[in-house]
């Protein structure tokens, strides 16, 4: 019998999930499970590493049963991950020396000041292409040296290995025989210089990280081992893909041509402009960034990163108790008195691009006597695309763009049809929904069919890209642009210090 299937997994902030695909990149099956959040002090956020592996396991198992296949008809295996979460443990035992912290924490803003008063912020942009910022592994890893007991000594003895998700489950499934991630994970660490491909001895020195504790990096479509046997019913599956989140996106949007953008709504919002084959650097504070790595050869990005998007709406499902499920907001929203400029900044773990500020906080600005959770339901849809709007604006200025392309959409915020057309009113350009909106799971299925030869060329891949939904502004550039100016407003006073 022959294995034509591929096994995605996306490991994701809020869930773990796993889908079957066919050889023609079909998703056949889902398998998915949301596991806790921590939140041990303010601004702080953690997952459990055990629940991390023990969901992504099952939901293999789940994906698979439900197609009626056996784990022989899996081909490869495809990982995709949440980004920038950190992970220690030790090599010997594979336990965790602390939680995962998560790329959303923000404990290490201090520590960052410093580095930024010290003068390290050119150093940094110019060889990571990334700003000084909690968001990113390396602060992660000096805190978790630093503030875990007897960790330092352990991880100076060479006991102890760092990745980021990706790394720390391909390490458990193939039972410790591979420490490895892509580029793309690597280049989101702020300590893998992008311009030459390696881990950058003077910023490990400067994190005071041990060499000893970094994996090897490989391209995306790459070897990287075989599941242990025990797994999967005495089969080992190959692992062949691998590609942080937001890069398999891109590739799964195939938005594989310089100028092609695409946007993913999660619990963040992320958007890519692929700059080609030289890393262009930014002057509106966005990353510079490996969109893709094939063959040795690095293709760039500008990013631009949102750290709250869909994540607004289960605050208004879990915090304030407004809704019971994603799918009211609409409803809501269309209800809402157009007379009532509320805007909502929902900037609960800081502002993201392009104003990087980690100390400030959300905030509903506009409220009269007269708003309710209509208005507010509303707010948090178009939150979104301003937000984006901001990103786009800076990315076109950075890249010299002279008119606005077409905007690729995923996630599962894209499904929101009121939030979705509030952006393209924003951007005054069409907003692309594709057939498949499972475009991060597709990218990493994708990357791992292309390294067995079930899949395509990424020149073939991309023909067979299908439109479901194109969203086309319904109001006048001026009405969007006054609807803008208030946003801006809002933001600059939520950024007001003095």
């Amino acid at each position: 019998m022959t294995a034509n299937y591929i096994l995605a997994i996306d490991q994701g902030t809020t869930s773990s999930r796993a889908i079957v695909f066919d050889d023609s990149l079909k998703p056949l099956a889902t398998g998915q499970e949301e596991f806790e959040q921590i939140f041990p002090h303010s601004g702080w956020v953690e997952h459990n590493p055990e629940e991390i592996w023990s969901t992504t396991v099952a939901m293999c198992h789940e994906a698979i049963e439900k197609q009626h296949l056996s784990p022989r008809d899996i081909a490869a295996i495809g990982v995709t991950n949440q980004r920038e979460t950190t992970i220690v443990w030790d090599k010997n035992t594979g336990r965790a020396v602390y939680n995962a912290i998560v790329w959303q924490d923000r404990r290490t803003s201090d520590y960052c000041e410093q580095l930024r008063i010290a003068g390290h912020s050119e150093e940094i942009r110019q060889k990571t292409g990334l700003l000084i910022d909690p968001y990113f592994s390396a602060t992660k890893v000096h805190w978790i040296l630093e503030n875990v007991d007897g960790v330092r000594e352990r991880a100076e003895n060479g006991d102890l290995l760092f990745g980021t998700v990706d790394c720390y489950l391909i390490w458990r499934l193939t039972g410790g025989k591979v420490h490895a991630t892509d580029a793309t994970n690597a280049a989101r660490t702020m300590l893998y210089n992008i311009n030459v491909g390696c881990w950058d001895q003077d910023l490990l020195s400067l994190f005071g990280i041990p060499h000893s504790m970094m994996p090897e990096v490989k391209n995306c479509s790459d070897d990287f081992g075989v599941t242990r046997d025990d797994l999967f019913g005495g089969v080992g599956i190959p692992i062949r893909g691998v590609a942080g989140d937001q890069q398999a996106a891109t590739v799964g949007q195939a938005c594989f041509q310089p100028g092609m953008v695409k946007s993913t709504y999660g619990t963040g919002c992320f958007v890519l402009l692929n700059t080609g084959d030289k890393p262009v650097l930014s002057n509106n504070r966005l990353l510079t960034t490996i969109a893709y790595q094939l063959d040795g050869k690095p293709t760039y990005a500008l990013e631009g990163s949102i750290f709250i998007a869909g994540a607004v709406v289960q605050w208004l499902r879990d915090g304030l108790k407004m809704i019971r499920t994603a799918a009211e907001t609409t409803p809501l929203a269309e209800a809402a008195d157009e007379t009532e400029n509320v805007y909502f900044v929902p900037a609960f773990t800081g502002l993201g691009a392009p104003y990087w500020d980690a100390e400030c906080r959300g905030a509903i600005f506009g409220l009269t006597r007269n708003t309710g959770p209509e208005e507010i339901a509303k707010a948090a849809l178009e939150s979104v695309g301003f937000q984006t709007r901001d990103l786009i604006e800076a990315m076109n200025d950075d890249w010299g763009a002279k008119e606005q392309t077409v905007l690729r959409i995923d996630g599962g915020m894209a499904n929101s049809a009121y939030a979705m057309q509030a952006l393209a009113n924003q951007l005054q350009a069409p907003v692309d929904r594709p057939e498949v909106t499972e475009t991060t799971a597709l990218g990493a299925a994708y990357l791992a069919g292309l390294a067995v030869g079930l899949c395509g060329r990424p020149e073939e891949f991309a023909q067979s890209w299908a439109l479901e939904h194109q969203f086309e502004p319904n109001v006048e550039p001026a009405l969007a642009d006054e609807k803008y100016a208030g946003w801006q407003l809002a933001v600059k006073r939520l950024l007001f210090k003095g």
